[in-house]
């Protein structure tokens, strides 16, 4: 079954700020929020459908790219979006969001309003510049990436804890991670809930911390990361892993590795969206007689015919013979246009024969109505 649009499931235009996406979501996680949708699947299909366009369009560069491409920008691991696997996962997620839409309402899910949620650390993004040459922009390539970056500490397993069992229950929150307080106003009592103090929002106290990370849970590392880049991409394009930054401390949700796109220049080739562009020079004689060359491409050299009286400027393509379109079928061409090259030196013997030649009335230019100058050229490519 085709997905429903994100901006059309939160009711937003795609124009819409960050501060009326988050509105939005709000409105619709209180919609069908399982505490008022109790034991009603399409209620909660509805909550995670919304959740997932929350979490795409909340994201500066997963918007970006789900706005250029369309669903098909966040396959293969790039930019996708977060699968919640249950409610919980979502309120781990937006928890500070849940927690200023539904106040003390809506304690968490299936709860009927007892319990609160502790907070989930979250760990920053990374980003990374991979360089690309053309002949890897046109197949798609594999690479290994050595990233410096916060990991889970393995003498205590993330937990931040020595031994590992360390905890116990925030006296504070009393393990919730919230904490209330009531104040009178002229309208009434007003509770008003955030996180405590104490624990963080953890909801749990370490008793010994761990040695070698001081409790934090992650400590300065490498990872060695494999990244599969598809064919077609572009300068600029930043493709994002899901969960491959930053460890989060004590066992959190870890933040994304961003990639961002550079391409290396062509020694013969120039990219122009998916086209591709060569200029070739070729000899007076040759022009007028006509001759074969060889071209270079992106997977080797490609033998052209230059038809006698070739002018210079003509423009001649290798259909298909350039880049690959990132998210559809097929490719651009090769565009070739034709230079003749005048030598500056000449002997006295070729300045003879050229002078011969310079007295010739087929030599003189004649262009008249039948030749077509480079704009027109141009014009009759592109239509």
């Amino acid at each position: 079954m085709a997905k429903r649009d994100y901006y059309e499931i939160l009711g937003v235009s795609r124009s819409a700020s960050a501060d009326e996406i988050k509105k939005a979501y709000r409105q619709m996680a209180l919609k069908y929020h399982p505490d008022k949708n109790p034991n009603n699947k399409e209620a909660e299909d509805k909550f995670k459908e919304a959740a997932e366009a929350y979490e795409v369009l909340s994201d500066a560069d997963k918007r970006k790219r789900y706005d250029q491409y369309g669903h098909d920008g966040l396959k293969g691991g790039f930019g996708g979006f977060q699968e919640f696997t249950n409610m919980d996962d979502i309120f781990s997620q937006f928890g500070d969001i849940f927690g200023s839409a539904f106040g003390g309402a809506f304690g968490g899910f299936g709860g009927g309003g007892g319990r609160q949620q502790r907070r989930v650390n979250r760990g920053t993004n990374l980003r990374v510049k991979v360089r690309l040459t053309l002949e890897e922009i046109n197949t798609g390539v594999e690479k290994k990436l050595k990233v410096n970056k916060y990991v889970p500490c393995q003498h205590c397993r993330g937990t931040g804890s020595q031994g590992g069992a360390s905890f116990s229950t925030c006296g504070t929150c009393r393990g919730t991670g919230q904490v209330s307080r009531v104040t009178n106003t002229f309208l009434g009592q007003m509770q008003t809930t955030s996180t405590c103090p104490a624990c963080g929002g953890e909801g749990q106290i370490i008793q010994n911390k761990c040695v070698q990370c001081a409790g934090n849970g992650v400590i300065k590392g490498e990872e060695v990361i494999t990244v599969d880049i598809p064919a077609g991409v572009s300068e600029g394009i930043q493709l994002s892993m899901n969960g491959k930054g930053n460890a989060a401390a004590r066992g959190g949700v870890p933040g994304d590795l961003i990639i961002q796109i550079e391409e290396a220049p062509h020694n013969d080739l120039q990219r122009d969206g998916n086209n591709l562009l060569y200029d070739l020079f070729i000899s007076f004689p040759d022009s007028a007689l006509g001759t074969s060359v060889d071209i270079p491409t992106l997977d080797g050299k490609a033998r052209i015919k230059i038809d006698p009286g070739t002018q210079a400027g003509k423009v001649l393509r290798l259909k298909g013979k350039g880049l690959p379109s990132l998210n559809t079928y097929g490719k651009g061409d090769l565009l070739i246009t034709i230079n003749i090259w005048t030598p500056k030196n000449l002997s006295r013997q070729e300045r003879e024969m050229l002078e011969q030649l310079q007295l010739s009335e087929n030599f003189k230019p004649a262009p008249g109505a039948r030749e077509k100058g480079f704009f027109d050229r141009m014009r009759e490519y592109f239509q």
